[in-house]
């Protein structure tokens, strides 16, 4: 049996069972766009804001104390991930965010109505905006929701870029001792070791991990208590601090009043940092993914200096043939996290006067894009990166048949003495080996020992840490 809701507009029938009402119901109409609901993060932790405004308004004085305890105990059950089926609003939505501030303040309403002994849809036992949104806007709620999700999301990410960090590291050391052909500009170049290569991906990652646990701290400055605009009109000046101290213990987090909720509440601009250092993160991954698809290329007939693990079939066509497919998943995953950073971007200097009326779309982007890269870090670690096997003999097989050796005689020899024997190598068709016992520049000995990584790294010569 469905109910009747009414509101300044008209009357809609909702299913007698939803814990949604009106307003939702109309916003589920207006922007039935991607079929993408809100982030389930944003969700949970708009509920804890709940549940820290309704202990706030209890200790205030605000709330009737059975009223509040049965918000308080629907806040909380919606924050630990019950009723998200109820939240039925596109993720991007007109309005600044208001149709999802009803949405909770609507399921909300309707579950301390159940508590309470009363049926979905009596609001003169808990209503939506007098009792659930008491002493909140949207404008203030949302934001620090979007805050408490993104930091929520950020803590895995830079644990998962730790974790990948320490993949990349046990390969730095495991292939400390496989001296390769180094390239520059797809060329070939001086050596170098592969656990050197490997070596300049965990500095890479690192820096990422670092500028990641960094930013948190411009995200734990919430703006909740400013209302509509940051100036705290309809909330009292101590339920500011009590609705903080009480969302600080919910959370767990380091959150602190703004110094200046007018500046919170219309500037978004830590969100477009936030999804810069993301970015940042994802173009690194781009450069290991696609390294690692050339050294791996092959193969027979590609560079096949490593080996990536095999995880899957790679060809409907072609018998026996496996596709780099984490290092492509990967890379697509990153280039996805730059055309999130791109709508951030946009939405971020969007926003007019007093208030980014587009922190829906910065919302339906950073959050995906913290936890799929989150995700394909950790599967990249685990399911890639400790798989790789050095082919160390086809790597000094490659490095004997270079000219790019010869770098390492030039203090010893002057450097028209190697481009002669360099070209002398390329125009005979023979190795650079060959060149030099010929020309006897050093014995078959001499050559062994130059070739050997140990004696090279110990020397200086390939950049010795």
């Amino acid at each position: 049996m469905d109910r009747i809701e009414q509101d300044l507009i008209g009357t809609v029938k909702l299913p007698a069972e939803a814990y949604y009402g009106i307003h939702t119901a109309r916003a589920a109409e207006n922007f039935d766009v991607t079929g993408t609901g809100v982030h389930h993060q944003l969700i949970k932790a708009l509920a804890v804001v709940k549940q820290a405004a309704a202990a706030a308004n209890i200790t205030m004085g605000i709330l009737d104390r059975k009223i509040g305890d049965a918000i308080y105990q629907a806040a909380g059950e919606v924050a630990a991930g019950q009723l998200l089926d109820q939240f039925i609003v596109d993720a991007l939505q007109g309005g600044a965010g208001t149709s999802t501030n009803m949405n909770m303040n609507e399921v909300l309403a309707n579950r301390a109505i159940e508590l309470l002994g009363g049926k979905k849809g009596d609001y003169t036992l808990v209503h939506p905006i007098d009792h659930v949104n008491s002493s909140q806007s949207t404008n203030d709620v949302y934001p620090t929701a979007l805050r408490i999700a993104a930091i929520r999301l950020l803590q895995p990410l830079s644990a998962h870029c730790a974790l990948l960090q320490g993949a990349l590291q046990k390969k730095e050391a495991e292939f400390a001792g496989v001296l390769k052909v180094g390239r520059t500009e797809m060329q070939d170049a001086v050596p170098i070791t592969l656990g050197q290569e490997f070596g300049a991906y965990v500095e890479a990652v690192a820096r990422d991990r670092w500028r990641l646990y960094k930013v948190e701290e411009r995200l734990r400055q919430v703006n909740l208590g400013g209302t509509a605009v940051g100036t705290g009109l309809n909330a009292r000046r101590k339920y500011t601090y009590t609705v903080i101290e009480r969302l600080r213990g919910l959370t767990g987090l380091g959150l602190a009043r703004a110094e200046n909720m007018v500046d919170v509440t219309q500037n978004a601009d830590v969100f477009v940092e936030v999804a810069g250092l993301i970015k940042a993160a994802a173009t690194t991954q781009i450069k290991i993914a696609a390294d690692l698809r050339l050294l791996s290329s092959g193969p027979r007939a590609g560079l096949g200096e490593i080996k990536l693990p095999d995880l899957q079939a790679g060809s409907s066509i072609m018998p026996g043939k496996v596709n780099p497919v984490l290092p492509e998943m990967v890379t697509q995953v990153a280039y996805q996290v730059i055309a999130h950073d791109l709508a951030i971007t946009m939405a971020g200097q969007a926003g007019q006067l007093e208030l980014n009326a587009f922190l829906p779309l910065i919302a339906a982007n950073l959050l995906p894009a913290m936890d799929n890269l989150s995700k394909a870090l950790k599967l990249f670690a685990e399911r890639c990166i400790l798989g790789i096997e050095a082919n160390a003999d086809h790597c000094r097989q490659l490095l004997e048949n270079s000219i790019s050796l010869i770098t390492v005689l030039v203090p010893q020899i002057g450097y028209e003495q190697a481009t002669q024997l360099a070209e002398e190598a390329l125009q005979k068709k023979c190795s650079l080996r060959q060149v030099i016992l010929a020309n006897k520049v050093l014995s078959a000995a001499e050559w062994e020992q130059l070739i050997k990584p140990e004696t090279a790294l110990k020397a200086g010569v390939f950049g010795a840490k």
